[in-house]
């Protein structure tokens, strides 16, 4: 028996647990994509596959609904692929194991993808229906969204028919994001030396941290694992402890707030009272500073062996450290027109070490494009101070915030009847495909909404049944809705 099958609604949960059968992590999509494909084509519906694997699939009006303006449902077919240190996984090949636990739905040990396989389900749902209203529809499924909105940038969108555009791509029940911030990666390279140094290796481990959501959840506080690095090598310095460093790692994508790193020491005197003191400073410090933020923060040092090692030299350590600890992150600006909202962050999400550079990987967002603009040449300007150089790519606009919007309207409507309240209407600071398709497909108007997903990005996912429900029944309310 499926982990899924006596859930409600049971068409998008029995989609939603075959999306889970099948490995989805960003450019590893192209599975669920010909899933997807021949599901259309088994249906007789007109389906078009680029060589991305991103999808349009269209789908007619049923009968009285022949007159009404097409709707575009749209989400994106891969996840976010994390998981705990324990988990045996490959999640570019193996399947998810989805659980029910209480009232929601999680993963054994990885993310559970419901950004945006809910999206997904709902979508192949609605065309698998016979007993829905609707007008022509158009379902757009996207490929690389959490890695630059790639897809979407490079799909060919003049086919498109409809005007009208549903992202099922938000996580938060009872709010309609009708703008969202651009944003940009950025990959700083910081060249090193290498030389020979006989000691002990310690693997210093930053563990125990909440990551999350680099966008929606950046404002929360969180700290970074992998900007503390820097701050661990300086109180080494600080404590006059002598080491080196072999490597140093952490993170798992640009977009997601790294919960662990590491720095592979090489320590000539061993663990000494200097190294003790300064791991001490590091954990009295982390507790005042993210003691309610992330309070279960701790530096874990381990001796892997001693004989001589390939390490950084002088230089190359301070190059790194410094980087490490100057390098802005974080929330950089709130907007001072929409209360509440971040307008401008920075998330250094990945760090790996080669034999000759070592590699900072970043996610940068802001609502306003000159403030994106500045924060990129401030990476650029350091990181070229400290002798290193930097690559930007994955640019997408931002999703401005229309006065008027006729969508918008609709599903207000819809919400008040359906809930007998008002929705909340937000811009949202993380990167929507929104803003790519407006910005290709004139006059499009569009919306964004998905039921309770929490913990997104991390192991900690879940998705709320009773909310995915909901939002099923709103979906198929503002599809019937007629003007």
């Amino acid at each position: 028996m499926s982990a899924l099958t006596r859930l409600e609604p049971a068409s998008v949960f029995h989609y939603f647990e075959e999306i889970c059968r099948i490995p989805h992590t960003s450019h590893h999509e192209k599975a669920l994509s010909d899933y997807c494909a021949q599901f259309a084509k088994e249906r007789g519906l007109a389906c078009r596959q680029d060589e991305m694997g991103n999808l349009l699939i269209k789908a007619p009006a049923t009968p009285g609904y022949e007159q009404e303006p097409g709707l575009i449902l749209q989400g994106h077919l891969d996840m976010v692929g994390d998981k705990t240190a324990d988990c045996p996984l490959n999640l570019e090949q193996d399947a998810i194991r989805p659980v029910v636990d209480g009232g929601y739905v999680r993963a054994e040990g990885t993310t559970l993808g419901g950004d945006d396989g809910i999206a997904v389900a709902y979508a192949l749902a609605m065309l698998d229906a016979k007993d829905i209203s609707h007008p022509a529809l158009e379902v757009v499924l996207t490929v690389c969204e959490e890695v630059g909105l790639l897809g979407a940038s490079a799909m060919d969108f003049s086919d498109l028919e409809g005007r009208l555009l549903i992202n099922i791509d938000s996580e938060e029940e009872g709010v309609l994001t009708a703008g969202c911030a651009g944003g940009r990666r950025a990959e700083c390279h910081l060249p090193v030396t290498r030389t020979a140094l006989t000691g002990t290796a310690v693997k210093a481990d930053i563990l125990g941290l909440q990551g999350g959501h680099s966008g929606t959840e950046i404002h929360k506080g969180r700290a970074n694992a992998v900007a503390l690095l820097g701050r661990y090598l300086t109180l080494l310095e600080d404590h006059g402890a002598a080491y080196a460093v072999q490597s140093i790692s952490g993170g798992v994508k640009e977009n997601v707030i790294p919960k662990e790193s590491s720095v592979t020491l090489v320590l000539p005197a061993g663990i000494t009272e200097e190294v003790r003191a300064a791991g001490a400073d590091f954990a009295a410090q982390m507790k005042a500073e993210y003691g309610t933020a992330d309070p279960d923060i701790l530096l874990q040092l381990t001796e892997t062996g001693c004989g001589e090692f390939s390490v950084l030299d002088a230089a190359s350590v301070q190059r790194v450290r410094k980087a490490l600890l100057l390098m802005p992150w974080g929330v950089q600006a709130m907007s001072m027109d929409v209360p509440g909202l971040v307008e401008t962050s920075l998330n250094p999400g990945v760090a790996e070490t080669t034999d000759a550079e070592v590699i900072l990987r970043f996610s940068l967002r802001s609502s306003v494009p000159s403030a994106k603009e500045l924060l990129s040449r401030k990476v650029q300007t350091l990181t070229e101070l400290l002798g290193g150089s930097v690559r930007f790519h994955g640019d997408y606009p931002a999703w401005v915030y229309a006065r008027e919007s006729a969508l918008r309207d609709r599903c207000v409507a819809v919400y008040e009847a359906q809930y007998g309240e008002k929705p909340q209407i937000v811009a949202l600071h993380a990167g929507l495909e929104c803003g790519i398709l407006s910005g290709k497909v004139d006059g499009l108007d569009c919306i964004s909404f998905g039921p309770d997903l929490l913990h997104v990005h991390t192991p900690n996912e879940r998705a709320d049944i009773a909310s995915v429900g909901r939002v099923w029944e709103y979906l198929k309310a503002i599809l019937a809705y007629k003007a």
